[in-house]
């Protein structure tokens, strides 16, 4: 019996990529110079931490980062910004948790979609990704090609055909 599995996974290298070439352009650009500036990635919390000395600034590193993001291949998508706060030196402060993995509101709706299709396949949640099982590979393609279409609000990534 053939399978795959879709899953919501982060090329950490690539975004730790991305994170340092940020915070290479805030360095060489002149608006910036002089002025406090900060972003961290954080692989334990999946976490990335952005300080700026205002709130316009703040919002230039996030459309850099976002470039950055884009440049690297990764989903912006992934990014779930706080709200922004004030630090006790007057600057700016933020973080973007990054999403990984298809929490199971998500998971439904895909295995929802998938049995719409009236195919002889069958998705099962396992955890924080959704596997499907059939008996024809056509299916299986035909289920990718479907889920690929819709808009799930995270990006998704189909690994183990099998």
């Amino acid at each position: 019996m053939a399978s795959f599995d879709i899953v919501n996974e982060i090329n950490a290298q690539e975004l730790d990529n991305a994170v340092n070439n940020t915070l290479k352009e805030v360095s060489s650009r002149y608006d910036f110079k002089g002025l406090h500036t900060e972003v961290t990635f954080d692989k334990k919390e999946n976490r990335i931490s952005i300080v700026a000395a205002e709130s316009m600034k703040l919002k230039a590193v996030k459309e850099m980062l976002l470039k950055h993001f884009i440049k690297r291949g990764l989903e912006p998508k992934v990014l779930d910004y706080g709200p922004e706060e004030g630090t006790s030196h007057g600057h700016v402060k933020t973080s973007a948790t990054i999403k990984e993995g298809i929490d199971r509101e998500t998971a439904k709706k895909i295995v929802k979609e998938i049995k719409a299709m009236k195919l002889k396949v069958q998705p099962a949640i396992q955890d924080n990704q959704v596997r499907v099982s059939g008996k024809k590979i056509d299916d299986l393609q035909a289920v990718i090609k479907q889920v690929k279409g819709k808009d799930f609000g995270i990006p998704l990534q189909f690994v183990n055909l099998k």
